[in-house]
């Protein structure tokens, strides 16, 4: 079934209660198939069936707005941050207004002489009543109409335990107050001593500062993806055919343009460079500690820095297809996401507020009725502490920690690996790399560089342009880094290239074709055995040893003639080894998959200290390989880069892609590897275990905050030890509980790949 996706900005949520609501509401409309809510970015993504009413999302926006919040068509990040930042300078202000108040109420209400009476009324308490009103209708006058609008719809979240909690202790005091002149009031409320104008002051205080802290936090956590999209520059300097430079906005700059680059100036779009030698400064977007020489030939990518010189740039892509944009969808896809833990949570949030409205109606009546007999020494009255705990355990079960402890550490872990070139794609990738505990890695392009280069010839028949245009004329329809390096030293000898007609490759053995009636082949010797009735009798003798010294065989046949072999060197990157060690240390079992001979395998895995390889593997026997260790118990991340890994990227547990590999291998994969570096595959398992730790430690803290407070909310401990726990400090508790957890998440902004391996 064909389906669309829409994207709507959501403001008002405050916890996963909200993010319940929200998904409830729209995923009953007609056509929605699935919805996804993320708390921290304030989005919604909603799934549709293809060929829906075109109304869908106004009937989208509409529904959500019912609910008790604000969604509207999704704007342009940047902007969107603009109008967030505006909106805490607003809520400063509010917070400030409302502590402004909320002091002098609990001076009045806790502290203050009685003032003598006006009219029968205690004049310190229609004081206290005065300056909290302002502060009940006003400073929480988004948490009472949220309230109402999710109890409308039947769903209840933290505005309504906030909403409850303030006005019991509004209505409570309020009777206390005007209690003398209002004898149709119960005895107990004449008799009462406490009110409570401090703590419904000071509850919704301490909410607007918890989430002026939250929206703050928040901002700082998408600092890292929104500095990615500053990078790209609004417009280009285009050079016609005269030379002449105009400055056009990138938007509309075609693919095959030749732009203009002068030094300090920022890359528009990616493209290849055609004039000029240059530095590059590329950490902005692959954390590259050190510029980049780009020379003729060389690709550059939008975002990144010219130092020194003018570059002049043949465009490849459209503003919205550069490696950059590109990079912020990953992003923005992966902070979207949802890993199972959360959606428990989620689970858990919409059935939370109703048990905790219960819980603290109980814990009032029991209060009321017994609380003589349970705490024969209390100060106040039964009817005064039934007050205090229902208020007090209403407003310490805000659900607010258990919804960020999620979005909250995966927006930060997800925007600080993009800074770094480490591209995570999705959350799952994330729980699966806490777990890994066995790497597959490839070896050419993965552990080599992937840049072989021919280092000799040998010539057995014909002569060596025969050899050179043949296997050239084969290696041109194939992607292996093989390829390129037989084809460069091909262009080095002769520029005769013959037209070969029914080219095949044949995986794990190498390509055969058509020319002028007779086969040709290019590959191993299993192939040259399937065509060639008699090989040389020492050959085998003499691949073994060039293998043994890392070198790769490629023979050359012509029909039943062996004309030869090219061997090719390819250079062990100087990260590989230390990426091999820090592995090992993090307890993993490290397994290299190649197609290469045996020898050849040995040799390199020698040279990286990796113990367990298997060779010779055919491209498709990588993902066999990889089920049988995952039948075996193991959790298993993959890192590879060419076409032939992208069945085993998928297979993986966690599929890691070179980021210059092939484009099937790059969509396979779970993360993505910009720089090209295996020791970027260490820090992405590294920063996926990191992440994870912040999710678990966040919502271990949210869990046991809740679980330490309502007890003491709800007075189960003051029989014994006399602790109580006032509504004010319930209130300050609970914005304590979501401030730590998105200050927890922040604390991955420090993050940094080991430099050992990066430089």
């Amino acid at each position: 079934m064909a389906v669309a996706e829409v994207a709507l900005s959501v403001k008002g949520m405050t916890c996963a209660a909200c993010v319940t609501s929200v998904e409830n509401v729209v995923s009953k409309l007609p056509g929605v198939t699935s919805v996804s809510v993320n708390l921290a970015l304030e989005k919604a993504i909603i799934t549709v069936e293809d060929g829906t009413d075109v109304s869908v999302k106004a009937t989208c926006v509409s529904a959500i707005s019912k609910a008790g919040f604000e969604a509207e068509d999704l704007i342009p990040a940047l902007e969107t941050r603009r109008f967030n930042m505006e909106d805490v300078v607003a809520q400063r202000r509010k917070v400030a207004w409302a502590f402004g108040l909320s002091f002098p109420v609990f001076w009045l209400s806790m502290l203050a002489d009685d003032f003598g009476d006006i009219g029968g009324l205690n004049q310190r308490l229609l004081l206290a009543f005065a300056a909290c009103l302002p502060v009940y209708l006003w400073s929480g006058a988004q948490f009472h109409r949220r309230a109402w609008a999710s109890l409308r719809n039947g769903h209840t979240n933290m505005d309504v335990l906030v909403h409850l909690g303030t006005t019991v202790a509004m209505g409570w005091s309020t009777l206390v107050t005007f209690g003398p002149v209002l004898s149709f009031l119960p005895s107990f409320i004449g008799e009462a001593e406490h009110v409570f104008f401090d703590g419904a002051a000071f509850i919704i205080a301490f909410v607007l500062l918890g989430n002026y802290l939250e929206a703050k936090a928040k901002l700082t956590a998408t600092d890292a993806v929104h500095s990615l999209m500053r990078l790209q520059p609004k417009e280009g300097w285009v050079v016609d055919d005269d030379d002449r430079t105009t400055a056009q906005p990138v938007d509309s700059i075609a693919r095959g343009t030749l732009l203009k680059i002068r030094a300090g100036e920022t890359i528009p779009l990616d493209g290849r460079v055609e004039r000029h030698a240059v530095t590059v400064d590329e950490s902005m977007m692959t954390g590259e500690a050190y510029p980049v020489p780009k020379s003729e030939g060389d690709e550059a990518v939008a975002g990144t820095i010219v130092i020194n010189g003018t570059l002049y740039l043949r465009t490849t892509a459209l503003v919205n297809d550069t490696m950059l944009a590109k990079v912020i969808q990953l992003v923005d896809e992966a902070q979207m996401g949802k890993a199972p833990i959360q959606r428990l949570v989620d689970r858990i949030a919409s059935v939370f507020v109703p048990i905790v409205i219960l819980a603290a109606l109980l814990a009032a009546s029991i209060w009321a009725l017994f609380g003589t007999t349970i705490a024969p020494n209390m100060t106040m009255q039964p009817s005064e502490m039934a007050v205090m705990v229902l208020i007090s355990t209403l407003v310490i079960a805000c659900p607010c920690a258990l919804g960020l402890a999620t979005p909250t550490a995966l927006v930060v872990g997800t925007g600080v690996g993009a800074r770094f070139g480490l591209l995570i794609k999705g959350i799952e990738a994330l729980e699966q790399s806490h777990a890994t505990n066995v790497v597959v890695v490839d070896k050419t392009g993965t552990i080599t560089a992937g840049k072989p280069r021919v280092s000799h010839i040998e010539m057995l028949d014909g002569d060596l342009r025969e050899l050179l245009s043949l296997a050239a004329a084969l290696e041109a329809e194939s992607t292996h880094p093989l390829a390129n390096a037989i084809i460069t030293s091909w262009s080095n000898v002769t520029d005769h290239r013959p037209s070969v007609e029914h080219v095949r490759t044949l995986p794990g053995l190498g390509m055969v074709g058509v020319l002028d009636g007779e086969a040709i082949a290019v590959g191993n010797i299993e192939l040259m055995g399937t065509l060639i009735a008699e090989l040389p009798g020492d050959l085998e003798q003499k691949v073994t040893e060039r293998a043994r010294r890392g070198v790769t065989v490629v023979l050359v046949a012509k029909g039943s003639r062996l004309l030869g072999w090219i061997e090719a060197s390819d250079r062990v990157r100087e990260t590989s080894a230390p990426a091999i060690k820090r592995l090992k240390q993090a307890g993993m079992t490290v397994v290299m998959l190649t197609g290469d001979r045996p020898e050849v395998a040995a040799s390199v895995a020698d040279a990286v200290g990796i113990t367990e390889f298997v060779a010779e593997v055919k491209p498709d026997e990588k993902a066999e390989h990889i089920r049988t260790l995952q039948e075996d118990g193991a959790i298993v991340a993959m890192i590879g880069d060419g076409i032939n890994d992208a069945a085993a990227l998928t297979v993986a547990n966690v599929g890691l892609a070179m980021g210059a590999g092939s484009q099937i291998a790059l969509e396979s994969a779970d993360m993505v590897l910009v720089r090209n570096d295996l020791a970027d595959g260490v820090a992405a398992l590294e920063l996926g275990r990191a992440t994870m730790g912040k999710i678990r430690t966040n919502l271990a803290w949210a869990f046991a905050y809740n679980l330490i407070g309502i007890p003491l909310a709800m007075g189960l401990l003051f029989p014994w030890t006399g602790w109580l726990l006032p509504p004010a400090y319930a209130a300050a508790a609970m914005s304590l509980s979501s401030v730590s957890v998105v200050s927890n998440s922040l604390l991955l902004r420090w993050w940094r790949p080991s430099l050992l391996m990066r430089e």
